[in-house]
C-alpha cells in the first residue's frame, strides 16, 4: 500500500460514495490481511489489487449469504490510489466489538451465553442452500490448511519430518501428530457451507448478545466441525464451557466433538509448519510459536485436558 494517510483518503471517498453522504471521521482498525477503516457506521476493506484475492471470494458471498448472519455489503469495487489499483469492500458497521482471540476479559457466564448464539448462528449458515453463484464460489478450490484427508494429513507430517532438516521440530511432535493421523477419519466431507474461520476475533457482540459474522473470506464446503474447532480453540479459559455448548446444541458426544477438533489442529498446525520451513525468511517466533502449539497438543493434550 502507498501510504496509511492515502488510504485513510481513499477510504473515506469509498464510504462517501456508497453512503451519499460524508461518513465521518474514519480511523484505523488493526488487520493482518487489508487496511481496514471504520466510521460510526460504516467499514471500509482496502487490499492491492494484486494481492491475495480472498476479499473478492468475501465480496462474491455477501449478496447471498442468509439475512443477518453478517453486515449488509453497501459497495464494491476498485479504486485508484496514486499508481497503484486497490480493491475495496464498504460494509454497513454493526453494533458491538469482538470479544476477540482467547476472550480476554469475558466472564464464564458471558462466554457461555456468547456461544450459545454463535451455535445457532453458525447453524443457520450450515442449514443455507446457497444460491448457484454462491455454489460456485464455495465450491472453488482453496488450500485453507484444514483437515481433508487421513492421507493429506499423513503426507504432510511426512513432508515436514523432510523439511525439518535441522531438527527443529522434536520428534515426539512429529510422532504425536502422526498418531493424530492414525486415529483420523478417511475423508473430511464437504456437506455443508463453513465459515471456515469463525475464532472470536470475526464475532461482534453487544450487552451479551452476538450481532454479526465478519470476514468470509475462507467460507467454502466442509462440515460443521470445521466451525466448531475455531469457537472452541480461541476461547481461551472458555473451552470446556464451549465445547460443552456445542456438544448439547449438536447432540455430539464429547468424545467425538474432543477427536474431531484435535485433528483438525493437528493438520492446521502441519501445514502452518511445513510452510514456515519451506520459507527460508520466516521469522523464528513464527516458528517457535508453532511448536508451543504443538507441544500443547500433544504433550498437554489440550483437547482431553478435562475429559472424563
Amino acid at each position: 500500500m502507498t501510504d496509511l494517510r492515502q488510504a485513510r483518503d481513499a477510504a473515506h471517498a469509498i464510504a462517501l460514495a456508497a453512503l451519499g453522504r460524508d461518513p465521518g471521521p474514519m480511523t484505523t482498525v488493526d488487520s493482518s490481511s487489508h487496511h481496514v477503516y471504520v466510521s460510526s457506521d460504516v467499514v471500509v476493506k482496502i487490499i492491492d489489487a494484486a494481492g491475495h484475492s480472498r476479499l473478492s471470494r468475501e465480496i462474491a458471498l455477501a449478496p447471498h449469504l442468509p439475512t443477518g448472519v453478517t453486515a449488509p455489503l453497501l459497495d464494491s469495487g476498485r479504486h485508484q490510489l496514486e499508481t497503484r489499483e486497490v480493491r475495496y469492500a464498504c460494509y454497513a458497521r454493526m453494533p458491538g466489538a469482538a470479544p476477540g482471540m482467547g476472550m480476554p476479559g469475558v466472564d464464564g457466564v458471558t462466554a457461555r451465553l456468547l456461544a450459545e448464539e454463535a451455535v445457532q448462528r453458525l447453524h443457520g449458515l450450515h442449514s443455507w442452500t446457497p444460491t448457484a453463484d454462491a455454489e460456485q464460489t464455495l465450491g472453488e478450490a482453496l488450500d485453507h490448511g484444514g483437515f481433508v484427508s487421513q492421507a493429506a494429513l499423513f503426507a504432510e507430517v511426512e513432508s515436514l519430518a523432510a523439511l525439518d532438516r535441522d531438527g527443529i521440530v522434536p520428534r515426539r511432535l512429529l510422532d504425536g501428530l502422526t498418531a493424530i493421523a492414525e486415529r483420523a477419519p478417511a475423508h473430511a466431507r464437504v456437506v455443508v457451507p463453513v465459515h471456515a474461520d469463525c475464532h472470536w476475533g470475526n464475532w461482534l457482540a453487544c450487552d451479551r448478545s452476538v450481532t454479526a459474522l465478519l470476514d468470509f473470506e475462507w467460507a467454502r464446503f466442509g462440515e460443521p466441525v470445521d466451525d466448531w474447532f475455531f469457537l472452541a480453540r480461541f476461547s481461551g479459559p472458555h473451552l470446556e464451557t464451549v465445547l460443552d455448548v456445542i456438544a448439547h446444541a449438536t447432540t455430539t458426544p464429547l468424545s467425538t466433538l474432543r477427536a474431531q477438533c484435535e485433528v483438525r489442529e493437528a493438520s492446521y498446525l502441519a501445514a502452518d509448519l511445513r510452510i514456515a520451513l519451506q520459507r527460508p525468511g520466516a521469522p523464528a517466533q513464527l516458528v517457535a510459536d508453532n511448536i508451543r502449539d504443538l507441544e500443547e497438543l500433544i504433550v498437554e493434550r489440550l483437547w482431553w485436558r478435562q475429559a472424563r
